[in-house]
């Protein structure tokens, strides 16, 4: 009888019934039917009908549905199951970081955008600014520079000052911190470890930032670290290495070629026979290198019901792939929570880092001419001629001037810069302190006291070894030592008081008084003439020629601010915001600037008409009108009358007197920049919110724009600062995410378009139409910022052809367009040949997991944008003494009518034309990873391995080394311009993640 039964017990049943909605009764379609432990199952149908087979009366069934909770039903030998899925309500109380705070998602009001910490990290990033490229519509993030710890331009919604900064405001638990900086800077926030980020939120628009008053009209970004949690101590160990390398190289000529060339330039056999020389030395292979990267943290986070507490240390270490650049970082955090009864809660967030940065000089602002190959490496190396020699027998570094009888004395071996000196060691402390306070039954008081402390000290030194034997002199080998401290402290008495009234009433109400003061010191000694090269800048005492310089300065921000939220049946919202702030480097009759913002937002998708609507899940209609202010641009004092010593020698008696003489003219009416920012925004959730979209409309008006006006010279200056400008920012941003399969195999695809148009409206008041800001590139009423303004290319001068008066043109030069026609070349024929900012940006990303597998995938864009490729100006411009592109193997000459490469010849330039204007158009692929999690070992919660390549290919038709470029770093008007910046790297990488 045993075994009788044994086939009995193994029989299948089949199991059939309808999944609703709880309360409505509304069928289900797609929900998911799977037996426990197995990857067996089905989905509903459009009727919310399901069919299953299962193993035995015993099975449990598994019912999972997005934005609803997961049930798990017995099967207990029934052949039909019906089930209504209830709504999980946390969808609905989802909270994200807002200013001073934290609000339910469906009540925003603003243009909020979240990331979630696994993104932001996803790729290998020392800097969490460049975690935000292409995941948020409307922010446009550029890597200005590849090399480590470099620095990144982040633009919210269109760039909003022509002198000012441009950056938004960074709020790091409550610390407010500012990015800046040029091309060879360190990025201030590389400091910050990206890995202790638990949440990013993004304020775009005027009401979510207006809480932030003078300093929000760039945007502001929300960063809150990680926290303790209570319960089981949790212990994670996160760590990879990989390798970087160059993703390509400049193609120029060989040896061969370029000594074929020489002979041409200089009309003389310097090189009795070219071909002989073969490929020659390539510099390029040798300043690049394969260079490692490795990041390793140990977090511990746990605790009690009152006491929470999180810590993590971390080491960073990332070499460059030109040689002797590197940035290492040594990092540790500290976040508590201590309940001390049912009304106080106090707690603490240290965030401490040390960090080394090795930098070496790419990215001249220099055009045309020789200065290109001297002032930086790339240059360098992609000038030097391949003919002469890195290194001396003895291995030591080999002067040009040394080589070929000095035929090559005013050209750099590019080795050079890798024997100069340039760390920066920087140290960190950002802390937050505060006390929470329930005063009555929703009313609740904050003291919140915040410090960010900055010590660095710069060392640089360029040895004597650099300079050719015959150069030597006094002024040989020069070195520094600086010194710069920052001190900001913050504190804030925050007054929130929060209640429902009748059930259907939600009122938040927020009053803060904020003070911050800023203070900063600095002293640098130079000098120039040391004796050897042994100390290098440790004993500049033994210098010829030593100075010294140093600096103080100081500044106060006082603000006070309010907001009301109100809320009504979570259907219709609104919120008031103001803010005033005071503010010690403003005139006198401008210190205090009022800031208001107002929104709405109207839950359709609540309404009758719309609820009973099945595929339609959420619908929220958004508008706000603010104001805020951008003072980030002006330094302290310049609405003073301030004087100088600097370059205020004179000779007096045959001694050197030191003089003060007055630089600045005092300007009481010197004020905040405002700006005004409309938007219109569409949340959309669709099939149960497995695809949701997000479309917002804004327009921002930038007023009292900070600009340099010239002064006629009888008035003892030649510039006054003052608000003058003008300009706008008009665009429209969507953001799509999908869950398109959600059973065994997971798969889910998030995608981002920004589209941005700005204008200059004003300069100064109507008397300056357009203002060159480089020899190609201007600001100009009625047109985009830094707009590029050239003669255009019209080939190359043939024989028998016509030269045009006023044009320095010859026989296989370059030619340009006489535009206006009248039959001479000028200024007047210039027009406008580009735009450096992009018609589109946009992001996208997917995810898939099946089993212990998952794979995603991140790839980034930009459309329309033009790039002036300065370099080209030197380097297909054949003069003599160094190397060129690849092209001017096919230059002009009688035998060879080119009409794209001029011909060899000594002296002039070329013309400043579009003839070097590319199309900056690129997709890349950021990244691609692919994880395992291993099967579960006793003491040890989860094991992941992944393999991640970064920056894995980029398709573009810019000719450069990275269409992702701006020589000119954060500028807000010289953009969209490369002359040999230091390129990003592509790297592989293997990781693992243990958490116990």
């Amino acid at each position: 009888m045993s075994l009788f039964s044994l086939p009995l017990l193994a029989q299948n049943l089949t199991v059939r019934g309808r999944v609703t909605t709880d309360g409505t009764a509304e069928p289900l379609p797609g929900v998911n039917v799977i037996i426990k432990g197995t990857q067996q199952g089905t989905t509903t149908g459009a009727d919310g009908q399901y069919q299953l087979t299962v193993p035995n009366g015993n099975t449990i069934l598994t019912f999972s549905y997005i934005g609803y909770v997961t049930q798990e039903i017995k099967v207990a030998n029934r052949s039909t199951i019906n089930l209504a899925l209830q709504s999980d309500e946390r969808s609905l109380n989802e909270v994200v970081v807002v200013g001073y705070g934290t609000q339910r998602k469906i009540e925003t009001t603003g243009a909020i955008a979240s990331i979630k910490a696994a993104d932001l990290v996803q790729t290998p990033v020392a800097n969490v600014a460049q975690g935000l490229q292409a995941r948020v519509a409307g922010v446009q993030v550029n890597q200005n520079t590849g090399a480590p710890g470099g620095n990144i331009s982040v633009r919210i919604r269109g760039t909003n000052s022509i002198n000012g900064n441009s950056e938004p405001l960074y709020v790091v638990d409550g610390i407010q911190i500012s990015n800046g900086g040029g091309i060879n800077d360190v990025s201030p926030l590389s400091t910050i470890n990206p890995n202790d980020i638990e949440s990013v939120e993004i304020l775009k628009d005027a009401s979510a930032s207006a809480i932030y008053g003078s300093r929000a009209a760039n945007g502001v970004v929300l960063i809150t670290t990680k926290r303790g949690k209570s319960g089981v101590t949790r212990v994670t160990f996160d760590s990879y290495y990989g390798v970087q390398k160059a993703a390509k190289t400049l193609p120029v000529l060989n040896a061969a070629e370029f000594a074929q060339l020489e002979n041409e330039v200089f009309k003389n056999k310097f090189y009795p026979d070219p071909a002989s020389l073969g490929e020659g030395v390539n510099w390029q292979n040798i300043i690049f290198r394969e260079a490692p990267i490795q990041n390793h943290q140990l977090s511990i986070n746990g605790g009690s019901e009152k006491t929470q507490l999180a810590l993590s240390a971390n080491y960073f270490d990332q070499k460059g792939i030109i040689l002797n650049s590197a940035f290492k970082r040594y990092s540790f955090r500290m976040n508590v929570d201590h309940k001390v009864s049912d009304r106080v809660k106090v707690g603490a967030s240290i965030l401490g880092s040390y960090a080394i940065n090795s930098g070496i000089t790419t990215g001249s602002t220099t055009i045309g001419d020789a200065a290109v190959v001297t002032a930086s490496i790339l240059g360098a190396a992609v000038g030097a001629p391949p003919t002469l020699q890195p290194y001396r027998p003895d291995g030591t570094l080999f002067p040009f001037g040394e080589q070929a009888g000095g035929q090559y004395r005013e050209v750099t071996n590019p080795l050079s810069f890798a024997n100069v000196l340039n760390q920066t060691a920087i140290r960190r402390t950002l802390a937050n302190f505060y006390g929470d306070f329930n005063i009555l039954k929703g009313l609740t008081y904050r003291a919140s006291f915040n410090v960010d402390m900055q010590n660095s000290l710069r060392d640089t030194y360029s040895p004597r070894a650099n300079v050719n034997q015959s150069d030597l002199n006094d002024n040989s080998g020069s070195g520094s030592k600086g010194n710069a401290n920052n001190l900001n402290l913050l504190h804030e008495s925050i007054l929130t008081y929060n209640q429902i009234f009748a059930g259907q009433h939600s009122v938040k109400a927020t009053a803060v008084f904020a003070t911050q003061t800023e203070t900063g010191n600095s002293n640098t000694i130079s000098a120039t003439g040391f004796p050897n090269d042994a100390t290098q800048n440790e004993a500049l005492q033994l210098a010829l020629n030593r100075t010294v310089s140093s600096s103080r300065s100081s500044q106060r921000l006082d603000s006070y601010l309010a907001r009301v939220n109100y809320g009504y049946k979570d259907k219709y919202f609104l919120d008031l915001t103001a803010r005033v702030d005071g503010s010690s480097k403003f005139g006198a009759n401008h210190k205090y600037g009022l800031f208001p913002a107002i929104s709405a937002a109207w839950r359709i998708i609540e309404e009758p008409f719309v609820k009973s609507l099945p595929w339609l899940s959420d619908l929220k209609l958004r508008a706000s009108y603010g104001i805020t202010g951008n003072a980030g641009g002006l330094s302290p004092y310049q609405s003073l009358a301030t004087v100088s010593a600097s370059g205020s020698d004179y000779n007096i008696n045959h001694t050197y007197v030191t003089g003060i003489n007055p630089s600045g003219i005092a300007n009481p009416d010197l004020r905040w920049e405002r700006s005004a920012q409309a938007d219109i925004g569409l949340d959309i959730g669709l099939l149960n919110n497995r695809l949701s979209v997000i479309v917002d409309v804004y327009h921002k008006r930038t007023n009292d724009l900070l600009y340099v006006k010239a002064l006629p010279l009888s008035s003892g200056y030649s510039t006054i600062t003052g608000n003058f400008a003008s300009l706008e920012n008009r665009g429209i941003e969507l953001a799509v995410n999908s869950i398109i399969l959600d059973g065994p195999l997971k798969w889910s695809v998030s995608g981002n378009v920004t589209v941005n148009r700005n204008k200059v409206l004003d300069l100064d008041g109507g008397t300056t139409r357009e203002r060159f800001i480089t020899a190609y590139s201007l600001l100009r009423v009625g047109s985009p910022l830094g707009v590029f303004k050239t003669y255009v290319f019209d080939g190359i001068n043939q024989t028998g052809e016509t030269i045009l008066p006023g044009y320095d043109g010859r026989l296989g030069g370059h030619k340009v367009k006489d535009m206006n026609g009248d039959g001479a070349i000028s200024s007047a024929d210039q027009t406008i040949t580009g735009d450096p900012n992009p018609r589109v940006i946009y992001g996208f990303s997917t995810n898939l997991s099946y089993k212990n597998f998952d794979f995603s995938a991140f790839l980034s864009g930009s459309q329309g944008n033009d790039i002036y490729n300065a370099s080209r100006l030197s380097f297909e411009m054949p003069l003599g003494q160094r190397n060129q592109f690849k092209g001017l193997a096919n230059r002009w000459s009688p035998t060879n009518p080119s009409n794209q490469y001029v011909s060899g010849f000594q002296a002039g330039r070329l013309p400043i034309s579009d003839f070097v204007m590319e199309d900056g158009s690129y997709l890349r692929c950021k990244n691609i990873t692919l994880g395992y999690r291993l099967p579960a070992i006793k003491g040890v919660q989860q094991i992941r391995v992944y393999a991640s390549a970064n920056n894995l290919f980029t398709l573009t038709n810019y000719s450069g080394f990275d269409p992702e470029v701006n020589s000119y770093a954060g500028s807000n008007t010289a953009i969209g311009i490369d002359n040999l910046v230091y390129p990003q790297a592509r790297s592989i990488l293997g990781g693992i993640q243990v958490t116990f």
